[in-house]
């Protein structure tokens, strides 16, 4: 049996592949890298895929690219379903086009039960759609959620094809990645707003359950596997809220999730991009694990020691890229020790200090909140306050951040100062 990783969990044969992951017992982790282009993020997220599987563990590489690096580097055509590459590790290809039938699909059965657009939505084909600005990220989202289930039990945990102990996540771009981490936590804002609409003006009293009821029958297929059916609008309201939360929490816990920084250590452009990641991932709510740095031809050992100590307190791994003149050869890769530190950084055993756990912290005795903004210079930051000084708004990187204060240190911004890359803001009664 191959070891146990301190941070995921631990792998299984194949003749109990179908009992485990079933809910709570065996979650299935996420994976993911953020990093400028070319910097390494798609090797990184294939390196990790492969030492995930020779581990033992259930693996599965997703990509959202039409960009073939990744069947190069398997040697493997990967396709719109997962496909087996080598011992424990699939891979499967998102393309959004393909990935719009399937709730379209459902939306068209639940119409028929319901009968609530009188057949014409039974009129649309679903072939003939194109893809809009903004459809790969919600597709992806809504793909993902399938494969992992972190807002609610896998529902495709008795499907073989599905089960998988870690999902390794190669998106379209680091900008659209952080996007689809923090989609949880965006929406819990427009879920608000949209249920006051629905519960306080005349349209939304009046449209508001025929259009819950149609997202409830579409979520559920015509089952009761998720308990809306027969509830209250406002019990259904309460569910959806419920599911947010849970995607919210996922991204902060590191047995659950797991966000690395991946720079090009000859390239000073590639360490400020990935320092600039690493703030709007805190942005979006996450917790980032590490970083990576690759070091190629003419490396200065000089910069190795800069990347580190830029990125502390976060845990750091070099290493050297392969050539891709021939098939690599992923066994001696794995097993030669070459790359033992960033084995040990994806295994969660090297760690830095706890400090970067916490993209927050309160201090009652002073008042004080202070925010982690790593990446951000105190120009770029804009601070509102919200709630009669319940919640504070940060405004940074094209991100926007709620953070609710204890009951100790709510009232009135008394001062704010930029230091060390933190935000320290003084509250005052």
């Amino acid at each position: 049996m191959p070891p146990r990783f301190p941070a995921v969990i631990t792998p299984t044969n194949s003749t109990t592949q179908t009992n485990v992951n079933d809910g709570l017992s065996n979650p299935t982790k996420f994976v993911t890298f953020l990093g400028k282009g070319g910097s390494g993020k798609t090797f990184s997220a294939i390196f990790a895929a492969q030492h995930y599987a020779m581990a033992g563990l259930r693996t599965c590489l997703v990509i959202h690219s039409q960009d073939p690096t990744a069947d190069y580097m398997l040697n493997c055509k990967i396709g719109t379903t997962p496909v087996i590459c080598n011992d424990n590790l699939s891979a499967v290809r998102l393309e959004t086009t393909k990935m719009i039938l399937e709730p379209l699909g459902k939306l068209k059965l639940a119409d028929a039960r319901l009968n609530l657009t009188q057949g014409v939505l039974e009129g649309v084909v679903g072939e003939e759609l194109g893809v809009l600005p903004g459809m790969d990220t919600i597709f992806s989202a809504l793909e993902l959620e399938k494969l992992i289930g972190f807002l609610r039990k896998k529902t495709q945990r008795n499907n073989p094809k599905y089960n998988f102990d870690i999902i390794v996540y190669d998106g379209l771009s680091t900008e659209e990645t952080i996007r689809l981490i923090g989609a949880t936590g965006k929406s819990r804002l427009y879920l608000k707003y949209m249920r006051l609409l629905s519960e306080k003006t005349d349209f939304g009293r009046l449209a508001g359950p025929s259009i819950l009821r149609l997202a409830d029958e579409a979520l559920n297929s015509g089952t009761i596997s998720s308990g809306y059916n027969g509830q209250l609008s406002g019990e259904i309201w309460d569910k959806l809220q419920h599911m947010l939360e849970n995607g919210s929490s996922f991204i902060t816990k590191p047995d659950l999730f797991g966000c690395y920084l991946v720079m090009n250590l000859n390239n000073p452009m590639s360490l400020n991009s990935a320092l600039r990641y690493w703030g709007c991932a805190i942005q979006a709510g996450a917790l980032v694990s590490g970083a990576f740095g690759i070091s190629h031809s003419g490396f200065d050992q000089g910069r190795l020691e800069t990347a580190k100590t830029t990125f502390l307190p976060l845990p750091f791994a070099s290493f050297t890229p392969v050539q891709f003149g021939s098939p690599l050869n992923w066994g001696d890769m794995i097993h030669n020790g070459h790359f033992k530190d960033a084995q040990d950084l994806l295994n969660g055993s090297k760690s830095g200090s706890s400090e970067y756990m916490q993209s927050v912290t309160f201090d009652p005795v002073n008042k004080s909140v202070t925010l982690l903004m790593p990446g951000f210079d105190k120009a770029e930051i804009k601070l509102y306050q919200y709630r009669g000084g319940s919640e504070l708004l940060i405004e940074a990187g094209d991100q926007r951040r709620v953070v609710s204060l204890p009951s100790q240190i709510q009232g009135k911004v008394g001062g704010a100062k930029f230091i060390d890359r933190k935000l320290i803001i003084t509250m005052r009664s």
